[in-house]
Formats: structure tokens, sequence, C-alpha cells
């Protein structure tokens, strides 16, 4: 039973009816144009982080939320990636950013989510939800892939499925590899996940 009620669930949530779907205030950022800039971001570790501290080839951030069955479906493939690529020594900086306000998303949430699962990567706060906004994100997660001039490569899914077991292909180190080999990325794919519920202005 509990199984067929988070299949439901996860469906419920792809199809964006978990949480109410907002417009974003401008166009959808495109191909080529500049990370919108983001400073002093609160992270489960309690340091506050801007975009200017990435100094890596590439960067990746996903726009997410704490609680959403699609969103808690990627966490083990983005701390997977995290090893393989970023670290130390990587050349992709990663920051998943929740943008959702519900008490199931704020930081005490986050935090506790950040130690159960050991997150690797920064997970920050965005309670303006202006650079979900800013970037266009409809869902979470939705991951954007910056070049070195910090300049849009790709925007959409992490992969092509969200059944970790199905999944063949990975948008998000397709697009991380193109750019560090200097060949052409993927430039979207449709975003898979929760609607991002965005408060009323």
């Amino acid at each position: 039973m509990k199984t067929r009620i988070s299949l439901v669930a996860l469906v419920l949530a792809v199809l964006g009816l978990t949480f109410a779907e907002a417009a974003q205030d401008g166009k959808p950022i495109a191909v080529g144009q500049p990370c919108p800039m983001f400073r002093g971001l609160e992270s489960t570790k309690g340091t506050m982080v801007s975009l200017d501290d990435f100094k890596q080839d590439v960067l990746v951030v996903c726009i997410t939320c704490n609680h959403c069955p699609a969103a808690v479906a990627y966490e083990d493939r983005m701390i997977e990636f995290n090893k393989k690529h970023c670290g130390p020594n990587g050349k992709v900086g990663f920051i998943a950013i929740n943008v959702n306000n519900g008490e199931a998303d704020k930081m005490p949430a986050m935090q506790k989510r950040a130690q159960e699962k050991s997150f690797n990567f920064v997970y920050a706060y965005d309670p303006s939800q202006q650079i979900a906004r800013s970037l266009g994100a409809t869902r979470a997660p939705e991951f954007f892939v910056f070049d070195k001039e910090r300049k849009l490569v790709y925007t959409g899914a992490m992969d092509d499925n969200m059944d970790a077991g199905k999944a063949t292909t990975n948008h998000v180190e397709k697009a991380c590899l193109a750019v560090i080999n200097g060949t052409t990325a993927p430039a979207s794919t449709r975003p898979v996940g929760c609607g991002i519920k965005f408060d009323s202005k």
C-alpha cells in the first residue's frame, strides 16, 4: 500500500499537481545568456554562498526543493555526480538551491535532509525565489549548466528517466564534459519535476 501511495505522489509531482505552478517574471533564460547573480544565500552548513564563490570551469545550478518526490528521486544521482566531477580538484562546481517556502522546505528541514543524506554539494536556500525567477525555472529539480564565462550551455532535466535504473543518458554530465572538452553540448531538454510554488507578490 505504501508503495502504491508513493507512486501516486510521484506521478502527481511530475505532473505539477502537488504544487501550484506560477509564471516567472520574464522569459526563460536562453543558451548563451549569463548566469543571474546570486549573493549571500544561506547554506545548510551555515555559510553564505554567492555566484562568485565558484571558480571551476563549469557550474551546475540545480533549482530544487526539499521534500518533493521528484527532487528526492534525484538526490542520490546528484551525490554520485559530485563524487565523480566535483570536489577540491574537480572542474565542475555544483549548487542546489531550494526556492520553496513551505514548512517542509525551510532551512531546519533542509539541514536535516542534508545530514541524513550526507550531501556532498552546496545546498542553499533562496526564500526570495529571485534566482528561480531570473533563470525562468518552473520545475524542481531543474538544472542549468554554465561555462567558464558563466554563459548558459544547457538547461533541463538531469537525465532521460526519473527511474534511476532506466536512465541511459545523463544530459547534465554530457553538457559539462562538452564544456571541458570544447565540444557541443545539448542545448535543452524538458525539465521533469514538481512545479515550483512561487509566492504571490
